[in-house]
């Protein structure tokens, strides 16, 4: 049986650090259809930087399968609701329910801090994640923003729950 433990983390932690580089080589190398160059995730980390990803305005969650590193998701606070993003899962450990268990935490810390809502903005080349959130209850919605990169929008509402007085851990 494998096991998919979550965790907050500061952006800016070796794990987390390491995560998130991975994910924007990712983002580079699907958006221009070929191999990233160092260069190009290092201006992109720059252009999008991570730091609010961390309290007062965000949050990072770093997801371990087996105990190993294998993917993150971020929040950011909004009034009354949060902003998904950075959702990652390492290629060695998709299809054994990291996405999930990424979105079942960051969901579970959005409703305990106050959030009624988590909404997100992908891009039209990110199948996989469209259909995860789909899968997850987030519906298409509206633009609500208007990032460079934005091409499809989403979101979820959270009923607040007694049982999440705790996110887990």
């Amino acid at each position: 049986m494998t096991t998919w433990t979550t965790s907050p983390a500061p952006p800016h932690a070796p794990d987390a650090a390491i995560l998130l580089r991975e994910y924007m080589a990712e983002m580079v190398r699907r958006w221009h259809g070929r191999p990233e160059r160092p260069a190009e995730v290092t201006e992109a980390l720059a252009e999008m930087p991570s730091d609010d990803l961390a309290p007062p305005t965000g949050l990072l969650v770093l997801a371990r399968h087996d105990g190993q590193l294998a993917g993150c998701a971020g929040l950011r606070w909004r009034s009354r609701w949060a902003e998904l993003t950075r959702v990652y899962v390492r290629p060695a450990h998709r299809g054994t329910g990291g996405g999930a268990a990424l979105l079942a935490a960051v969901e579970a810390y959005a409703r305990s801090g106050g959030a009624d809502r988590l909404r997100l903005d992908t891009r039209a080349d990110l199948v996989e994640a469209r259909a995860l959130y789909a899968r997850h209850g987030y519906r298409e919605i509206p633009a609500f923003n208007g990032g460079p990169y934005a091409q499809h929008w989403f979101e979820k509402l959270l009923p607040a729950r007694v049982d999440d007085a705790v996110a887990p851990r």
